[in-house]
């Protein structure tokens, strides 16, 4: 219980938070601290005017410094184009950060006694993620490069070869596929005939599909790349030296202490297709890419976050089935060699980092509500939690015997912090956010909890309105959660925007983390297999109900909101449950047959309902959790939103709805943003993320206040 919290709804000043609000807050990440703990890297995504419009605005992305006793105000360090990705230099007198130059990634070198940013590299398929080397001297990097240029790239495939996985083109070998060379001509051999085809392909007139994963974020896409990883010598006219090749895909790497050594993690042992082997493994290699050597690595199992220590001694990593519903294990083994030994916690850990001492593994976990900082030991594998359940750590990073990390709690999204290393006696480093929003009236959630009919603990928290009065009767707002997997809580940044808006208009909100939540371990993320309808409906109705029996809900006019996952979740309940004035779905999905087709969420599907559409055993668990079934029931007034570019559910979700709830006359309208992504009121565009808010809340206001 949040007992320091529940004794007050609201706090802070007087003013309303309003909608536009929304373009006042700065959102902090990618923090980097030099090696003494002294200094922290920063960026800042903040708003600004697009061009002459008063209606537009544009992201900016900036690197900030700041000193982490708190005795200089944070510096701004770069402008104008936006920069990311900084990281200190071994001796902390330089960073190196990542800028667009014509379009593409570039790493650019910053020295930090004075001077101009100098573009380090040039390189041709772009460059990212830079790390340097030990001494100072080199920088590692990644870049990633279509098959059609890994093909004929001299450097990277010299022998020409081509992958030795199938390329699943029907009817025709790998070389008959990728090694046509014959001239193009539409009236010539079948060779020539390929060619000409081929050419229309690269000249996007046609689109031509032989993968699984066709779908990316924002449309169909047939073309397939490969992420490798290059070092280039910090000194002019230095070229970059491929450290990995081939036809796989590398997703991390970084310098043993020695810098003779990079530990590498991606998937090159597989002879299937990319797309359909999703095991990984854990290499070493030699700096110059010779004597890869796999560390880790077997069938059905994936690899992932490797981690060296300080000493270079110990190799920290994850791993787990290859299934979407589980929480990966960490574990450490000797970077030289040996059996690996797990270190229990029944959470998903994620920015797994070495204290100084080799003593503790740090990293950050969704749980309970928040997203606190731990510390495992090595010695003797205990787990200390660092930071509470009341905010939630976007990010930190581990120097000398300090700590970092960007906090959002209930009066402030998004603040950099620094503490000693068990995250005592913490610092606050900005106020990016603190300053306005000390003017703003905030609700103060209050936590509660209860036991579902399967012992399930169920958290949910109630927020009042801003401008709560005892015995006054108020709408109430119930705010469901996506992934399904996704947990809300006090310190949950996206969202902290919306609860106050809509507390800021009288209304309270309900929200809670029902089965299938992650942050609760592995027996409650899987609590909805085979059930995303029925049970986690139970939960937050459960919790709405809780809410109301406070008394000061008006039952007449309850309201329900939710995206994707909780689109859907939002469809099912009102296609069961007659109580809400009004609803609104965002990016939903509403027919998981559909949706295995049109998503690229797509192993949603068989790792939930434990088939496909067309297994007669799946087929019926499907259906039967399909929200498109029960249309037929939907009589609430509803407001259904989906973005022209949203491939992650697929917009054709929302058509069917929206079309069979509009033949049956029910009272339904229908927003499409156009170019909006599955992420619009995440990173979307800012005046679509307003408009989306905004339509919601006037919506919501046809039904419970109709006279207006």
């Amino acid at each position: 219980m949040l007992l320091s919290l529940s004794v007050l709804h609201a706090q802070n000043g007087n003013e309303p938070m309003k909608v536009t609000d929304l373009l006042r807050v700065k959102t902090l990440g990618t923090l980097s601290l030099n090696k003494d703990g002294s200094k922290a890297l920063f960026t800042v995504l903040s708003t600004e005017p697009d061009g002459e419009s008063k209606l537009d605005f544009k992201n900016s992305t900036q690197i900030w410094l700041a000193n982490t006793d708190g005795s200089a105000e944070p510096k701004q360090l770069t402008g104008k184009e936006n920069a990311s990705q900084a990281v200190f230099s071994p001796d902390g007198k330089q960073i190196a950060f990542v800028r667009a130059v014509e379009g593409r990634s570039q790493i650019f070198i910053l020295p930090l006694d004075g001077g101009e940013a100098i573009q380090l590299t040039r390189h041709k398929y772009g460059a990212g993620s830079p790390r340097w080397s030990p001494d100072g001297k080199k920088i590692l990097f990644s870049a990633s490069i279509p098959l059609k240029d890994l093909l004929k790239d001299t450097v990277l495939n010299p022998g020409k070869e081509v992958p030795r996985w199938p390329m699943e083109k029907p009817g025709l070998d790998n070389k008959q596929f990728l090694n046509n060379n014959a001239k193009a001509d539409p009236d010539g051999s079948i060779t020539e005939v390929r060619s000409y085809l081929t050419g229309n392909e690269n000249d996007r007139k046609a689109k031509v599909f032989t993968k699984l994963n066709f779908l990316d974020e924002t449309d169909v896409n047939p073309d397939m790349s490969f992420n490798h990883f290059f070092i280039q010598e910090i000194k002019a006219d230095a070229k970059p030296v491929p450290v990995t090749r081939g036809f796989y895909r590398f997703n991390y790497a970084e310098f043993t202490p020695d810098g003779n050594q990079l530990v590498l993690a991606g998937d090159i042992d597989s002879t299937e297709h990319p797309d359909r082997s999703l095991e990984g493994q854990i290499y070493l290699v030699n700096t110059d890419g010779s004597k890869l050597r796999k560390l880790l690595g077997e069938p059905g199992k994936n690899y992932n976050s490797p981690r060296i220590s300080p000493s270079g001694k110990w190799l920290a990593f994850q791993y787990s089935n290859t299934s979407f519903v589980s929480i990966a294990t960490l574990a450490i083994m000797p970077l030289n060699g040996g059996t690996p030994v797990d270190m229990p916690f029944d959470r998903s850990k994620g920015n797994i980092t070495w204290g100084q001492d080799d003593q503790y593994i740090y990293f950050s976990a969704q749980s309970n509500g928040g997203q606190p900082v731990y510390r495992a030991a090595v010695s003797g594998k205990k787990v200390e939690q660092l930071t509470d359940y009341n905010s939630g750590i976007g990010g930190f990073d581990i120097a000398g015997n300090k700590i970092a990390y960007i906090q959002t709690s209930i009066n402030s999204p998004f603040e950099l912090y620094a503490a000693d290393a068990m995250a005592k006696q913490p610092r606050k480093l900005t106020q990016f956010n603190s300053n306005w929003i000390a003017t703003k009236k905030l609700s103060i959630p209050e936590k509660h909890s209860f036991k579902n009919e399967k012992g399930m603990e169920i958290e949910y928290w109630v927020m009042k309105p801003t401008d709560y009065e005892p015995g006054k009767k108020y709408p109430l707002l119930l705010e469901i959660h996506g992934g399904p997997s996704a947990m809300w809580g006090p310190g949950e940044s996206s969202m902290w925007h919306e609860y106050q808006y809509f507390c800021s208009k009288g209304y309270g909100v309900v929200y809670c983390n029902p089965r299938g939540s992650g942050g609760y371990g592995l027996d409650f993320l899987r609590g909805n297999i085979n059930d995303w309808g029925a049970g986690p409906t139970s939960d937050v109705l459960t919790a709405l109900d809780k809410a109301v029996a406070e008394g000061w809900a008006v039952t007449s006019k309850l309201m329900v909101t939710g995206g994707s996952y909780a689109g859907y979740l939002v469809a099912w309940i009102i296609a069961h449950d007659q109580r809400f004035a009004a609803a609104c779905s965002q990016r939903g999905v509403y027919d998981l047959a559909t949706f295995f087709g049109e998503g690229n969420a797509w192993r949603l599907v068989p790792n939930y309902f434990g088939g496909y559409p067309w297994e007669a055993a799946a087929k019926a668990t499907i259906e039967r959790e399909s929200p498109i079934h029960y249309v037929e029931k939907i009589h609430t007034p509803y407001i259904i939103f989906h973005g022209d570019n949203d491939r992650r559910t697929g917009f054709v979700q929302s058509e069917m709805l929206y079309k069979s709830l509009k033949a049956l006359g029910r009272p339904v309208e229908y927003v499409r943003h156009p170019n909006a992504t599955h992420e619009i009121t995440r990173s979307g565009n800012n005046r679509q993320r307003i408009d989306q808010m905004l339509r919601t809340w006037e919506f919501f206001e046809r039904w419970i206040h109709p006279t207006k």
